[in-house]
């Protein structure tokens, strides 16, 4: 008697089991990493292309820098810049330069007749506006004569400055021989402000 097997060819499980792949969450710092490194990236061309540019731009104005340079002719322009030095160099000396004569001029006109000078010196301070220092001697007729001729002096305070009048002393004829100290205002003598006013003769 035959024996019926009822067999099934469709497994009740599966022979292999699915396996089941869930992917995981981006990382937050995962993103940020990542952003930061595009935005690095970016960031560097910029520059790159940015100094690249700036290079382009010096080089063409260097080159019109050129250009504008032999238009208007380097060795004029150097004969030029030679003769602004000379021109500075000149105006520094005549600035500084003193004219004595003035000063003569002064004195002929303020001493008195019973008065007369033996002896001149001066000496410059070290700049421009430096006081002008002078030493005389001379002979008056009498005391009297000097105290008149300081009163003079006086009067012309604002070129002549604190005269003094010292070592006095008669001599065989009794005379009063005297030494006389005093300023001159820098403005009086300046050769290049005299020239200016027309108060000097460039002759």
């Amino acid at each position: 008697m035959e024996q019926n097997f009822q067999t099934s060819f469709i497994p009740k499980k599966p022979m292999v089991e699915e396996q089941v792949v869930r992917s995981r969450p981006t990382s937050f710092f995962t993103i940020l990493s990542i952003f930061i490194f595009f935005t690095v990236v970016l960031a560097s061309g910029g520059v790159y292309f940015y100094q690249i540019s700036l290079t382009n731009q010096a080089d063409q104005m260097a080159k019109d820098l050129s250009i504008a340079q032999n238009r208007f002719e380097p060795t004029l322009i150097s004969k030029l810049q030679q003769l602004d030095k000379r021109l500075n160099s000149a105006n520094q000396i005549l600035s500084k330069h003193v004219a004595v004569s003035p000063v003569f001029d002064l004195l002929q006109k303020v001493t008195l007749k019973t008065i007369r000078y033996s002896k001149f010196s001066y000496t410059l301070g070290d700049t421009a506006s430096s006081k002008i220092n002078i030493t005389m001697t001379g002979q008056a007729i009498g005391y009297r004569s000097i105290a008149l001729q300081s009163d003079v002096f006086t009067k012309y305070s604002q070129d002549i400055i604190d005269p003094v009048f010292s070592n006095l002393s008669l001599d065989a004829k009794n005379n009063v021989v005297f030494n006389l100290d005093f300023s001159i205002n820098p403005s009086f003598v300046n050769y290049k402000q005299l020239i200016s006013q027309g108060n000097l003769s460039t002759q």
